[in-house]
């Protein structure tokens, strides 16, 4: 087996284990803004719960329902942003929707943890939306303007 093959493999694993055992997965009780999300080309739906206090995304949950993609990049995303800046978070989500694409980033300065397992997402065009739907609700919950 290539190492390729078995980093294709791990990836598979973690992404796997977000969805079987979704992080943060839930809502928020109390003040949190809520942002519902679909797609509707595969039928992900995601509503996605943030509390920011001051400038820091103090807490990040999700509920809804969709294929592993979705709903691990959902996982990963609010345990990604969780204790984030709002810049911080939203440049993540750049990052992170340019990984999706096939552009490489910095790894020595942005430590993406398990959400590094959707690099493998480019390879499946369709999937993009899947994997970006959580990161699109994140970033219109943090829409400054």
């Amino acid at each position: 087996m290539s190492m390729q093959s078995n980093l294709d493999a791990l990836y598979r694993q973690v992404i796997m284990d977000h969805y079987k055992n979704p992080r943060n997965r839930g809502e928020i009780v109390g003040d949190a803004l809520t942002v519902n999300m679909n797609n509707p080309s595969c039928g992900d739906k995601i509503q996605l719960h943030l509390k920011v206090d001051g400038d820091v995304v103090r807490d990040a949950r999700f509920t809804g329902e969709g294929c592993s993609i979705s709903l691990s990049s959902a996982s990963m995303m609010t345990e990604t942003v969780m204790g984030k800046t709002v810049d911080e978070a939203l440049e993540l989500s750049g990052i992170f929707f340019g990984i999706v694409q096939g552009e490489d980033y910095d790894d020595e300065k942005y430590d993406l943890g398990d959400v590094e397992a959707l690099q493998g997402v480019t390879k499946f065009p369709a999937r993009i939306k899947c994997a970006t739907l959580a990161w699109k609700a994140m970033e219109k919950g943090l829409d400054k303007d």
